[in-house]
Formats: structure tokens, sequence, C-alpha cells
């Protein structure tokens, strides 16, 4: 059986560096190229036409989850194995149709074994997951890291979500907890079970209970099993008024 050929994405050069050292030690593996950013491995892919791409998901521009969704769009897409040193990523990582999901810092052995498994996949089986992944169903699950733990709160149980700086606050039947995601990223996962109302908001479909507007036109939405109304922002008023035909 002849090498599995690799391409190594990452925006570390140490971290490029331990991963060859790794792969020589794997001795099956044949290092065809390495891209510092998901752009510059999207041109390699051609170029170096690797088996399994090993990639990063912290990364500057294109990020290592929209990479692997970029990937598993070419008609016969290598396996992807992610290696990063953040675990929340774990439930997009594998909605990309990844094979595995490494944790920094990668073991030898996690590495081989992550390796035999791509290699059992041939291109045919990765292009098959890969269709089934564009066509299935909306993301199904929040992960919320809780001390060391991290639990999964289901997004039929989501009321909205709102950003203040950095994080964003989960509001759910649960209470409330923060995440690092992005309100654009949350909006691009959850599709049409969720609108923006405010730059600052995405709230559920499924648990609005109203649609209310003021004296001066200002429009706010009520949500089920809570007080508070949330303001919708003059430039999003007309997408709601056009969506709810009101």
């Amino acid at each position: 059986m002849s090498a599995l050929r690799v391409l190594v994405v990452d925006d570390e050069a140490p971290a490029r560096e331990r991963l060859r050292a790794l792969l020589a030690e794997a001795g099956d593996a044949l290092v065809v190229g390495e891209a510092a950013d998901g752009e510059e491995a999207l041109r390699k892919l051609d170029e170096c036409d690797p088996d399994i791409v090993l990639l990063d998901v912290r990364m500057p521009g294109l990020d290592g989850i929209e990479t692997a969704r970029r990937i598993a769009e070419n008609p016969a897409p290598p396996a992807v194995i992610f290696t990063t040193a953040f675990d929340e990523y774990a439930l997009k990582a594998f909605d990309a149709q990844a094979v595995a999901y490494l944790l920094k810092p990668i073991r030898r052995e996690k590495l081989a074994a992550a390796l035999a498994q791509a290699g059992r996949l041939t291109r045919p089986q990765l292009a098959q997951a890969a269709a089934v992944a564009r066509f299935a169903p909306q993301r199904t699950h929040i992960a919320v890291k809780v001390r060391d733990a991290t639990r999964l709160v289901p997004t039929s149980e989501v009321r909205c979500f709102v950003a203040d700086q950095k994080y964003v606050t989960v509001r759910h039947s649960g209470g409330d907890d923060l995440i690092e995601e992005s309100l654009k990223s949350l909006e691009e996962d959850l599709g049409a079970a969720f609108v923006r109302i405010h730059r600052s908001a995405l709230v559920s479909v499924a648990h609005l209970a109203a649609i209310e507007r003021d004296p001066d036109g200002q429009y706010y939405v009520r949500l089920r099993d809570r007080d508070e109304r949330l303001a919708v922002s003059r430039r999003m008023a007309g997408e709601l008024r056009e969506r709810f035909r009101i």
C-alpha cells in the first residue's frame, strides 16, 4: 500500500513542524504540502492532491470549519482530520464531515489511529458523506462550556442569542449561558429557524410570542417564557415585516 499523501494546514510554523515530525514517525504518510491558512489550503488541493488534510480550526481569514466545508464541495474530497487546541468546535467539525478531531498537544498514537481510520475511507465514500452533509438538517445543538465540561443545549430550547462585545449569551429553557461564537456564524448554521432582529440579537422563530409596534413606529418582539421584549432595529424591521407579513 502506498503512503498516504498529507496536506498540513496550520497558521503556526512550529505546529506544522510538529505534525511533520509525527507523520515521519508514522512511516506510512507523506507530507505533500503545507499551508498557513484556509485560502492557501484550498489553492493547494489541486496542486498537491492529498488523501488527507490535517487542518487547524482557528486561523486568520478563512477558518478551519469553513475550509473543511469548502473541501467537502470537491467531487472527490480528501479526508479531513482537525488538529486544534480548542474542544468547543467538535460538533461543527463533524458536521463538516471531519474524520477525526485531535486536541493539541497531539499524541503520536492518536494521530496514527486517525490516519488509519482516514486511510480506510475511499474517495467515493468521502464524496458521498460530503453530499449528505450539504443537504443535512441544520445544526441541532449549541455547545456550552461549564467549568471543565461541555454541555449540549438543543437549539429547540433556545429562545434567543444576544451579543455583548466578544461574548454571546444563549437564553434557553434551562437558563442563560455564555459562548464565544459569533452571531453571524450562528445565523448561518441555524438557517430559517432563527431570525436576526438586531445586529446584536438573533431569536427563535418557534418561540416568538408577539411582534409589537409602539406609537413611534419602533418594533419589538416578545418571546415565550420571557417577560422582556427585544427591540428590532429599523434596518431589520422591513425584513421582519416581510417574513411575517405584518
